[in-house]
């Protein structure tokens, strides 16, 4: 073949790849819009949703005259359900979810294990043992949403006091550590639950560990909204610095990442959101691990797109399973096992198709 020849095809070869890389580019980006507007529908219509019926036209309504007053022509009931009663609640799950699914993804590409949540690390096992203890202390629900969220903060702490030893493998180390410092806090539960009084505190002390956001008050969210925004705000600001992390310890530093930092940034980051998110709903589990992967079957695992799609779709699923729980039955189901229904039957097919892959 000619030169000429040669270099043209090179160059009809180089024009195909750029405008391949667009089209995936626009794509993207076009989930991402698609899982924004879903998001928003489901949060509107999640108001409706309920043994009281609100029609989408006067939530809207309602919720734009908080903004801008207007004439309405809603009762004053229906304000009181869509502002006292189901705002505060969807808000939570909103954010719960979405902090949920943003720490699972963040620890899935920083441990390079697709099978990591947000517990990792013993963040959720330390605020359990916190609501515990206060529970059967019998402190005031402020108390107890306190006392969890410090408790688990306090356990990421000794699990990265404890990895720090173990300075061959950083990240193994960490693994191995939230797993002993899980144990020991899980072990603390159940030693309250056995010493708990059964008719009182033992029932308390089951239910608020199934994961429910019946509780949730206006109150609840000074503490969980701060605390998810704190902790997302930063990690969407690094995303790039994320993917290169994925790429290995030495990649990462060869590229001028401080992967030390990077790694401490991140895991304060996601033990505020997912301390916060326990306490003040207690253990919400499995959704910290499916909708990252779900996010990325979407989007792929470029950090600038995985982040805002996980952010999306856990907020928006999050919010689906809480319309669930509180109209399926009379007795409100929790949340916590629903998810279960959900992120089991998945983790099992993830592992029957890796078994497949491999033999």
């Amino acid at each position: 073949m000619s030169r000429p020849a040669l270099l043209q095809k090179n160059d009809v070869s180089g024009i195909s790849q750029t405008a391949a890389r667009r089209f995936d580019k626009n794509r993207t980006g076009f989930r991402v819009t698609v899982l924004a507007v879903l998001f928003v529908a489901i949060f509107i219509i999640s108001f409706s949703i309920g043994r009281f019926y609100v029609p989408v036209k006067q939530v809207v309504a309602i919720l734009f005259d908080r903004i801008s007053p207007i004439d309405g022509t809603w009762t004053e009931k229906m304000e009181v359900v869509v502002i006292n009663v189901r705002l505060p609640r969807i808000i939570a799950a909103a954010f719960i979810g979405m902090a949920l699914s943003v720490a699972g993804c963040v620890f899935q590409g920083m441990f390079r294990n697709p099978m990591v949540s947000p517990d990792i690390l013993g963040s959720s096992a330390g605020a359990s043992f916190g609501s515990a203890v206060s529970i059967f202390l019998g402190l005031s629900s402020a108390s107890t949403m306190l006392s969890s969220f410090t408790i688990g903060a306090l356990a990421v702490f000794m699990t990265c006091f404890a990895a720090s030893r173990y300075r061959s493998n950083p990240t193994l180390g960490l693994v191995l550590s939230g797993i002993m410092i899980g144990s020991l806090f899980t072990a603390g539960t159940s030693f309250i639950k056995l010493v708990a009084d059964p008719t009182d505190e033992l029932p308390k002390i089951t239910y608020w560990l199934m994961g429910s956001l019946s509780a949730i008050r206006p109150k609840s969210l000074l503490l969980l909204c701060p605390s998810v925004l704190i902790g997302i705000v930063p990690l969407l600001m690094m995303r790039w610095r994320l993917n290169v992390i994925t790429l290995g310890e030495e990649e990462a530093r060869s590229l001028g990442v401080n992967t030390k930092a990077m790694r401490l940034i991140a895991i304060i980051c996601a033990t505020l959101m997912s301390s916060a998110c326990v306490a003040v709903s207690g253990l919400i589990g499995w959704v910290g691990l499916v909708i990252p992967h779900f996010s990325r079957k979407l989007v792929g695992c470029d950090y600038k797109n995985l982040l805002p799609a996980s952010m999306l779709m856990g907020g928006a699923f999050l919010i689906l399973v809480d319309d669930i729980s509180r109209t399926v039955v009379t007795n409100e189901i929790p949340i916590g096992i629903l998810t279960a229904f959900v992120g089991a039957p998945f983790f099992l097919f993830m592992i029957l198709k890796e078994g497949k892959r491999l033999a």
